[in-house]
C-alpha cells in the first residue's frame, strides 16, 4: 500500500510557468515566493520553492 504527504503552499508565482516535453509528458516549472514566518518588527522574508509538475 502506497503512502502519501500532503503539502500546501500559497504564495506569489516568481515566473511565468515553463512548460516542456520529458519522456512523452508535458512537465510545467515554477518558481513560487511563500511568505516566512517573523517576529513582529522584522524585515518580512520569502522562502522561494522550485516546482514541477
Amino acid at each position: 500500500m502506497a503512502s502519501y504527504n500532503k503539502i500546501i503552499l500559497i504564495g506569489h508565482l516568481g515566473n511565468d510557468p515553463e512548460i516542456r516535453e520529458h519522456e512523452g509528458r508535458k512537465v510545467a516549472n515554477f518558481s513560487l515566493a511563500v511568505n516566512a514566518y517573523t517576529r513582529p518588527g522584522e524585515e518580512p522574508k520569502a522562502d522561494w520553492f522550485r516546482i514541477a509538475f
